[in-house]
């Protein structure tokens, strides 16, 4: 474990190595949260949320990544258009975002299932070598995993949401949890970084880093927690 604490911790200095990969394939999931639990603010966006340190890693972290896991809900409300690497949007109903329907082939990839109702939809927007069908009534997340890293995607990084975290834990398909905790307290009704039925899923501290009081830490997943015990809603 490293632990780099002090306000002057330049919060560009040697991310590349603090949060290089151990393995490939991959898979790890990038969160933001207030210190009372909210993973939105009163916008319904992470964006409402964090801050210019959190923003630092959140890009450090994209460039270390071959694809961008999203679900399709996070992918409407936070706004998400093709990058320049692959978006992986999970939808059981095969469900393609607006602003992800406009980019170059290959840009965009949806894992759904074959009972999707959007699915004839999303092969014709996207292409069907570009639409994933990863079991009949579920999208099976540890086989997305394994999908991605044939097409050489093996390092993966997912921001969310918060019920395709909570799936992907319970899938046993995480790797690793990158979390910035901001120092702000919001109250009201939020959803947390973990959204739908109970998981108890063991963690290990890697790194953490403190920059004006803004806590942004690696957490690994304990081994014997990976594994497939279940899949995904969408």
């Amino acid at each position: 474990m490293k632990v780099l604490v002090g306000p002057d911790l330049d919060p560009g200095a040697d991310l590349a190595e603090l949060y290089a990969a151990p393995a490939d394939p991959w898979l790890r999931v990038n969160m933001v949260e207030t210190l009372d639990g909210a993973a939105t603010g009163e916008s319904g966006r992470s964006g409402s949320i964090n801050n210019a340190v959190d923003k630092v890693v959140y890009h450090q972290l994209r460039s270390l990544a071959d694809a961008i896991l999203v679900g399709a809900g996070t992918a409407r409300v936070e706004g998400y258009a093709p990058v320049d690497r692959p978006t992986v949007v999970v939808s059981r109903r095969g469900h393609v975002p607006d602003l992800l329907r406009g980019g170059t082939p290959g840009s965009v990839l949806l894992a759904t299932c074959a009972s999707a109702e959007l699915l004839d939809e999303a092969s014709g927007l996207l292409g069907d070598e570009h639409v994933l069908v990863l079991g009949s009534q579920r999208v099976d997340l540890p086989l997305l995993k394994q999908r991605l890293a044939e097409r050489g995607l093996t390092q993966l990084l997912c921001e969310g949401g918060p019920h395709l975290l909570r799936d992907l834990l319970a899938a046993g398909a995480v790797d690793e949890l990158c979390a910035t905790i901001v120092p702000r307290l919001v109250g009201g009704e939020h959803p947390r970084i973990t959204q739908g039925p109970p998981v108890d899923v063991p963690l290990q501290l890697h790194l953490l880093l403190e920059h004006a009081g803004t806590l942004l830490g690696r957490w690994t997943v304990s081994p014997e927690s990976r594994g497939v015990t279940e899949d995904v809603r969408g």
